[in-house]
Order: C-alpha cells, then sequence, then structure tokens
C-alpha cells in the first residue's frame, strides 16, 4: 500500500501553483495559495526539518542583523 505524507503533498502542490504565470492569477488563486502555504506551515512545524528550518533562518537573522550594526 502507498502512503503519501500530507505535507509532501502539500508541498508539490505549492510548487506547482507558484510555477504559473503571475498574470494569470485571480486574487481567489492568490488566496488559496496563502493560505496552502500556511498549512504547509503549520504541518512543517513541529518536525525535525522545521526544527532546521528555524534554526537556519534564526541564524541568518542574526547575521543580517549583526552585518547591520
Amino acid at each position: 500500500m502507498l502512503t503519501i505524507n500530507v505535507t509532501v503533498l502539500l508541498a508539490v502542490f505549492v510548487v506547482w501553483r507558484l510555477r504559473r504565470r503571475t498574470e494569470a492569477r485571480s486574487r481567489f488563486d492568490e488566496k488559496l495559495t496563502v493560505v496552502i502555504v500556511l498549512a504547509l506551515g503549520v504541518l512543517l512545524a513541529p518536525t525535525p526539518a522545521g526544527h532546521g528550518i528555524l534554526n537556519i533562518l534564526g541564524q541568518l537573522a542574526s547575521g543580517v542583523t549583526q552585518a547591520g550594526r
């Protein structure tokens, strides 16, 4: 039996939606993409990959802050 991880499925769907031309999107399409990305973030956050992404972004933000001083 094949199981599909919901997070992976949402990530593929987000990439597929973002590849479309910007001019072809309606306001509804943009709102739907935002909702899907937020759902992906909620599913990804508690995983080890989500913690790794948070750590990398935190280090990046810290580096940018120190470079600005």
